[in-house]
């Protein structure tokens, strides 16, 4: 099968269903131009009326896309960086969160919001590194967050076809990702995780980029101490896959969260308090996080790798957890 990068594969998405459905547009900054690859070509194949580049007002356009949904289109609303969405958080999380709700039913939103490189690469500043997906899901919009090229194509296309909001996280380190995509249309169901790598001794829960990360450290562990790691990938953030959680956990009864968003009330959190609340009997070991810290992420690159997750917290973690009932 062919092989295509993460934004190849959003490319693709967006092609196939604005092909298919003459509702869908796109909009935002400087979208036309595809200067990264996700919207290259689509101004050319779709024209001015389906996709739009706007001012430079997040609250403005994203009002705009809750409007045009009311009225019967399918927006795309992309954010360039991750920490935008924080001047429409009003327009998100005031209106078109709660607005199928406000109008008892009576019209549905299905809006589309992509936040590109979310979380860092390196250096990117204070104010372009965030990975704001837990104020999402507490709002209560449908988050999805792919790790790989095919849920990229699968989810985006679910994403779009959903009669709700949904938030599409494109993390930073996962847009150069290269894997196989089918060219055909096809959907990835939303709150359903995947096992990615099985094992018998510990789960690691990794979330998004941190995914290809988790089967590194998995595999590294298994050549040298025989551990065997099962990393499982929750794939979408809300709805969550608690029955697909909950059926690796009780095969390995050790687990390890690792997820690239603050350790106080991030998502890490969540997914412990689920555990707790469902798999306490079956848990041989305390469950362990391996998050961001707790503070604004620094702009020099030393301090923002001491804050961030890291491969060898995870392995220390995998060993720690899986040592446990042996002691």
């Amino acid at each position: 099968m062919r092989q295509l990068r993460f934004l190849q594969a959003m490319n693709e998405a967006y092609r196939q269903v604005m092909a298919q459905d003459e509702s869908v547009m796109i909009l935002g900054e400087d979208i036309r131009g595809g200067i990264r690859g996700e919207t290259k070509g689509l101004h050319a194949a779709y024209g001015d009326d389906r996709v739009l580049d706007t001012p430079i007002s997040e609250a403005a356009f994203t009002g705009f896309a809750t409007g045009a949904a009311l009225a019967g289109l399918r927006p795309i609303v992309q954010f360039q960086v991750p920490s935008l969405i924080y001047v429409a958080f009003d327009q998100l999380v005031n209106q078109a969160a709660k607005m199928r709700l406000m109008l008892g039913g009576q019209a549905d939103l299905p809006v589309t919001y992509t936040i590109m490189v979310s979380g860092t690469r390196g250096g990117n500043a204070g104010q372009h590194s965030d990975n704001p997906y837990p104020y999402l899901v507490h709002a209560g919009f449908k988050v999805v967050c792919p790790s790989t090229a095919y849920d990229a194509k699968g989810l985006m296309i679910q994403a779009i076809r959903e009669q709700d909001p949904v938030v599409f996280i494109a993390s930073a380190m996962s847009l150069p990702q290269k894997g196989e995509v089918p060219e055909d249309i096809y959907t990835v169901p939303l709150g359903k995780g995947q096992v990615r790598r099985p094992g018998t001794d510990v789960t690691v829960v990794a979330v998004g980029h941190l995914v290809p990360e988790a089967l590194a450290v998995a595999d590294s562990l298994f050549e040298k101490r025989g551990i065997s790691v099962e990393v499982w990938d929750p794939r979408t953030l809300l709805p969550f896959d608690r029955d697909g959680l909950l059926e690796s956990v009780r095969k390995t009864g050790r687990v390890v969260i690792y997820d690239d968003t603050n350790r106080s009330c991030g998502y890490a959190s969540e997914i412990s308090a689920i555990l707790g609340e469902h798999a306490f009997s079956y848990l041989v070991a305390p469950i362990k996080r391996i998050t961001r810290a707790d503070i604004p992420l620094p702009y020099n690159p030393d301090l923002e790798a001491a804050v961030l997750p890291s491969p060898k917290q995870l392995e220390q973690a995998i060993c720690s957890a899986w040592s446990y009932s042996k002691s």
